[in-house]
């Protein structure tokens, strides 16, 4: 299915004037409660996930991930040169977890941290309709603001969430308990991920197993474990919500 790409340059200006805008916004909302002067308690498997050095604050850490989401030139990129390809690569990931039986047509479905929503134009092109992204920055139609460590949703709104972002998360024990609240029972969480491979400067945290990743789901499964190629991404972590009520 063609897939149309949004409109940039109208918008260039107004993105370099984004930053001033919503990052005061997003500090009102950010979770200013969480410690940043000890590392981020972990499960027993913390040697796994270690939490990168270096921010004084969650004020720090947004301006850092605002950096990278509004960079003019990156977006353009985004919206242009990758577009088509990216959404090409995700219909195909989806189209298999679709016929793996972990998704399908009718599920409510969330892609965390969306960028400007090539995963959600995947998930539509392949006839899941339902779907949305969240992202420190909105992308409308397909992408809503909101922070990945404090889900703007109600509990057990989703069917279905998938994220390629959990490198960019400072707290990981809340990305992942977000996504555990906002499933609803049952529900399948998808995450590419890398596994013992140094992500970008705009990573949080770097990961050398998946038991760094799957013991911070505290109310789910781990039903399947595969190899992808996704961006930079080699490994895809499929778990599902267990059925009783958080």
């Amino acid at each position: 299915m063609p897939t149309t790409k949004p409109l940039v340059k109208p918008f260039l200006f107004l993105l370099c004037l984004s930053l001033l805008f919503l990052l005061p916004l997003l500090l009102s909302r950010s979770p200013r409660n969480l410690n940043l002067t000890r590392q981020v308690l972990l499960s027993s498997s913390s040697s796994l996930l270690k939490i990168r050095p270096g921010f004084r604050s969650y004020d720090d850490y947004l301006k850092l991930q605002l950096n990278k989401t509004l960079n003019p030139r990156l977006r353009r990129v985004w919206a242009t040169r990758d577009w088509n390809r990216k959404i090409s690569v995700f219909s195909r990931f989806f189209t298999e977890l679709r016929q793996s039986g972990f998704l399908s047509n009718t599920s409510r479905t969330l892609c965390v941290g969306a960028r400007m929503g090539q995963e959600v134009a995947a998930l539509k092109s392949v006839g899941v309709a339902d779907s949305i992204g969240l992202d420190l920055v909105p992308s409308p139609p397909l992408v809503v603001q909101g922070d990945f460590h404090s889900q703007p949703f109600a509990n057990s709104s989703f069917d279905f969430e998938f994220s390629n972002v959990f490198d960019h998360a400072l707290y990981p024990e809340r990305f992942s308990g977000e996504i555990e609240r906002t499933l609803r029972p049952g529900g399948v969480c998808v995450l590419h991920v890398a596994v013992a491979r140094r992500g970008d400067r705009y990573s949080a945290n770097d990961l050398y197993g998946i038991e760094g990743v799957t013991s911070l789901f505290k109310d789910s499964d781990l039903v399947r474990v595969r190899k992808v190629d996704g961006f930079g991404l080699d490994t895809e972590l499929v778990l599902r919500k267990k059925n009783r009520s958080r």
